[in-house]
């Protein structure tokens, strides 16, 4: 029993391991871990916090692991709300799921998709947002015929 909570905790230490050195704090109501499907997920009021910056909240977090124990994906199931620093940039946005890609440094929001860049009081609502963070590409798309909708400021000079 001892090493199952030493092997859990280990587990989600290595689910949190980032690029950086910046703190993380995580809550949430559960923890699952299955080493051998290489899955940890995060159940009921999940917070996590990176550093001074970056914070998610959601229902439901998923961890996916490679054969070497590092991770390769992480989805933010219902109700994910999150505010990043992204390029210099202050974001916050939320979506029904929110899909991050570490490898390819790919956020795809699904499902009332909203991204809001602070500093610049720009908005982008649509079904999918895709943001890819090393290119800096965004694409936005709807469903149903409904128009995707984008808010900003134009100063005139």
């Amino acid at each position: 029993m001892v090493l199952q909570i030493v092997r859990a905790f280990i587990l989600v230490a290595m689910i949190f391991t980032m690029a950086n050195s910046d703190q993380i704090e995580v809550s949430a109501d559960s923890f699952y871990a299955d080493e051998k499907a290489g899955l940890g997920e995060l159940v009921g009021n999940v917070v996590i916090k990176k550093g001074k910056s970056d914070t998610l909240n959601a229902n439901r977090v998923k961890i996916y692991f490679d054969k070497n124990r590092q991770p390769y994906k992480y989805e933010a199931i219902s109700n994910a709300k999150f505010a990043i620093l992204l390029n210099g940039k202050n974001y916050n946005g939320s979506g029904d799921l929110l899909t991050y890609d570490p490898k390819t440094q790919i956020y795809t929001l699904k499902g009332n998709a909203f991204l809001h860049e602070i500093d610049s009081d720009k908005k982008i609502f649509g079904d999918e947002i895709v943001v890819n963070q090393l290119n800096g590409v965004y694409n936005v798309k709807s469903k149903d015929k409904e128009p995707v909708k984008f808010i900003f400021q134009v100063e005139e000079r």
